[in-house]
């Protein structure tokens, strides 16, 4: 076997055949140049709908105040901040697969790194969207910055965890912002030279001049490298001082060192849910299902139960830790989450995050396409009853009984959450609109390795021992794009 073959004990990341450099390009950018299907129609409809929801819910939230929404006395945060820290996890695994598997040389991201950076910018924007709102006083948001005072205002207390939020999210968007648009410039410049018109105009000035040159192409690999270098320590970092909002009060439940490596891991997991949420569909609808393999999602699929199975333990590690720490109030804030008024959420929490992922252990689920589907789904929605428990319970009954009281949520606060996801798919439904879903470029580096016609022509050279040959056979079993004429391809040489 020449050195320069990828084993054939790799499961192919290109299916189909007579994938060529020019096939790629028009199958991605199908959906660019072309007019929208009907199922994007449906879905943009029904995101657009949800967005003018998120209008008028944060309109009249801004009109009347935050008494708008169910908080009280007792319970001061509670859906708003829920679904902050809820969208923040989702903006996760962009940045994981972006920056930690290139700079791991993991090829398999190549095909889903453009959808899951675009799914951490629009995640990013409406996580922000709750601080603000949160602020009761939005018109004076700029009070989070440093600012000297003949502006208005005083300088800001950067002991407070809430000042930390302002800057981890704010470096975490840019740093994302620009690593997502970096990447683009090759695809971009590919969409304005088939352009005509206006559209070549606008195309041609998004793309920054770029001409396809050795030199352009080795600068984009060096910043590539640089900005993922940059990213990845974000990846650590923006949700560890998100974590810090609750570690560092006193609140029983909260006062806890294990919340920033335990966040972390519920972030990566909510946030690889979403991102096979979205690629399930985009393979789908998109027809991309020679790019987006069951190999990729698989491997997602193997993430998820990994890091489901560490937001397991650290559930685990929290009840032992409230026991072992011999304080009757944090004792009693975990018996209450199990088993008080909010008992219900604590459960759901519990199946879904960690009881579900588990059924990832067997193969048969976790290449099946629909079940992998609904349990991204289920991953989800039990990460907001995570948020949900974490926040709620531990404030709805604290040190006085007297104040002891029940958050109810408002239409507000459910018009605020509802519109946010709808003017997540908004925006997400754009951009698939006007800019291509896979990085081309990037798919045209697997296509002389890692695409089946490459291997399966190798094979027929005999490039490859009969014992591995047979292994990659049985492997393509579970591809729903691979044919029983590809294997039997295979066996002629």
């Amino acid at each position: 076997m020449s050195s320069h073959n990828e084993s054939i004990l790799r499961e192919p990341l290109v299916t189909g055949k007579n994938i060529t450099y020019a096939k790629v390009t028009d199958d991605i950018l199908l959906p660019v140049e072309n007019k929208p299907n009907k199922a994007w129609w449906i879905g943009f409809t029904v995101a657009v709908l949800g967005a003018m929801l998120w209008v008028v819910s944060v309109g009249y939230t801004f009109w009347t105040g935050i008494g708008a929404w169910g908080l009280n006395k007792t319970v001061g945060w509670a859906w708003d901040i829920t679904d902050f820290v809820w969208w923040v996890g989702i903006g996760h695994a962009g940045t994981l697969i972006s920056a930690v598997l290139l700079l791991f040389r993991q090829n398999w991201r190549n095909s889903i790194n453009r959808s899951a950076e675009a799914m951490t910018i629009f995640a990013v924007i409406c996580a922000a969207t709750y601080v603000v709102a949160h602020m009761g006083r939005p018109w004076l948001a700029y009070w989070i910055f440093p600012l000297p005072n003949q502006f208005g205002s005083l300088w800001v207390n950067f002991n407070s965890p809430l000042v930390w939020d302002a800057f981890a999210i704010s470096t975490y968007f840019t740093v994302s912002l620009v690593f997502w648009y970096c990447g683009l410039l090759p695809d971009i410049a590919s969409v304005r030279d088939r352009a005509s018109g206006l559209k070549r105009r606008i195309y041609s000035i998004l793309s920054f001049g770029w001409n396809g040159s050795v030199k352009t192409w080795q600068r984009f690999e060096i910043v590539s490298l640089i900005l993922a270098g940059i990213s990845t320590p974000l990846v650590l970092s923006v949700h560890t001082i998100v974590s810090m909002d609750f570690a560092t009060s006193v609140i029983p439940g909260w006062h806890t060192t294990i919340f920033p490596p335990y966040f972390v891991a519920g972030a990566i997991f909510s946030g690889f849910a979403m991102v096979q949420t979205l690629l399930l569909i985009l393979r789908k609808v998109m027809n991309f299902e020679d790019y987006i393999t069951m190999f990729h999602i698989e491997a997602m699929n193997k993430i998820i139960m990994t890091t489901g199975s560490i937001v397991g333990i650290a559930y685990l590690t929290e009840l032992f830790i409230a026991w072992y720490s011999g304080s009757e109030y944090e004792m009693y804030a975990f018996a209450n989450r199990v088993a008080g008024p909010y008992a219900w959420a604590y459960w759901a929490m519990m199946t879904c995050n960690v009881i579900s992922p588990q059924l990832f252990w067997f193969k048969k689920i976790r290449t099946s396409i629909p079940i992998s589907w609904v349990l991204s789904i289920v991953v989800n929605i039990g990460m907001w009853f995570e948020r949900f428990v974490i926040i709620v319970t531990s404030l709805h009954r604290d040190y006085l009984p007297s104040s002891w009281a029940m958050f109810y949520p408002t239409w507000v606060d459910v018009g605020i959450f509802v519109g946010s996801i709808g003017l997540f798919f908004t925006l997400f439904l754009l951009f698939l609109r006007f800019l291509p879903g896979i990085a081309i470029a990037e798919v045209k580096l697997l296509l002389k390795s890692a695409s089946l016609q490459q291997k399966t022509k190798l094979v027929q050279e005999g490039a490859f021992p009969e014992d591995q040959v047979e292994f990659f056979r049985n492997s393509l079993e579970k591809y729903d794009t691979v044919t029983e004429e590809d294997i039997k391809e295979l066996r002629k040489k």
